[in-house]
């Protein structure tokens, strides 16, 4: 331990360590151009994939129908077999994890697999981390009982992160679809009012609004795959409230549903939903104005406070100590 501090603090492995870092910040500014990627292209590739799963699911429904013997087939993989084992579905609750997934922007098997594996890995390599970290490496000098809890919350921590990481996904998934949520109303309207129709209107949506928000973009992609492949329109709409979780999109699709259903006129709607969505994103901005001052009172008091007064009483302190 005494090796590692006299190590951290000797002033030439400092000085290396900078360079290090600056070479390493150095190469990455060089070749972050050349690691960009498309993420419209790469939403739209799932988009894809999900229109393509959805006309294989179609065509095996019409298959199980016409040939009864394929309707008892259900090939497992290994990775299912081992979490139906488990019991994993029941434990962690699968359906609300695959539905904060989705409103996370990740969709399929595959990602609720991952997510329930970390959620039950974790929490014993978060402790055994912490373990080896106090009990080993005798970090923070704690004793017998307070090594015993570091371990316990290590393990707890593992148990949540998960959780956090999926919620935080969610979070600012929401805040960029809010936000691009009044301007694809907008267009949305201009869209229905010059004739076209709900498919044609999201998907002349979507790639106008791609270059902005690919996430939304990507929403109402799937959206519209889903009208043309599934057997009920009302499903599609319901899905696209549940893979983004907001209120102004369930009034929308609520709009959409009775028109359809009604006959209702879908133009009137949009237009007082598309001036309610501008409000909301005006109120949340007020909002955060409103907030910004408080925020800044500390960081005043502590940084800003004390350079003024140096700034204003040092020439007057050294006027004075000049005269002494």
């Amino acid at each position: 331990m005494n090796a590692i501090i006299n190590a951290v603090t000797d002033r030439n492995f400092q000085i290396a360590l900078l360079v290090s870092v600056a070479a390493v910040a150095a190469l990455f500014t060089v070749l972050e151009p050349l690691l960009y990627k498309d993420k419209l292209q790469e939403r739209m590739k799932s988009v894809g994939a999900h229109r393509d799963m959805l006309r294989q699911r179609q065509r095996e429904t019409l298959a199980k129908k016409n040939n009864p013997r394929l309707r008892n087939a259900s090939p497992q993989g290994v990775v299912k077999e081992i979490v139906e084992s488990l019991k994993l579905l029941e434990i962690f609750d699968a359906q609300a994890a695959r539905k904060k997934l989705m409103m996370a922007g990740f969709r399929g098997q595959g990602p609720v697999f991952t997510f329930m594996t970390a959620r039950l890995s974790l929490p014993f390599v978060m402790a055994l981390i912490v373990g080896i970290y106090v009990y080993v490496l005798d970090g923070f000098g704690l004793d017998s009982f307070g090594r015993l809890l570091a371990t316990f919350g290590g393990f707890f921590a593992g148990f949540y992160l998960p959780s956090i990481y999926i919620s935080n996904a969610v979070g600012k998934r929401q805040q960029k679809i809010q936000l691009a949520w009044p301007d694809a109303l907008d267009l949305l309207l201009i869209c229905v009012e010059s004739g076209m129709s709900v498919e044609a209107a999201f998907q002349k949506v979507g790639d106008e609004i791609g270059s902005g928000c690919a996430e939304l973009a990507e929403e109402l992609g799937l959206t519209t795959a889903e009208l043309s492949y599934l057997q009920e329109r009302k499903q599609a709409y319901v899905n696209l409230v549940e893979r983004t979780g907001l209120d102004s999109v369930k009034g929308v699709v609520t709009a959409l549903i009775q028109s359809e259903k009604y006959g209702t006129p879908l133009g009137q709607s949009l237009r007082v939903m598309s001036s309610e969505s501008r409000e909301l994103r005006m109120q949340e901005a007020e909002k955060k104005a409103a907030a910004l001052p408080p925020k800044l009172t500390v960081p005043m008091i502590g940084f800003f406070l004390p350079v003024l007064f140096a700034v204003i009483l040092g020439p007057a302190i050294m006027s004075v100590m000049n005269l002494e």
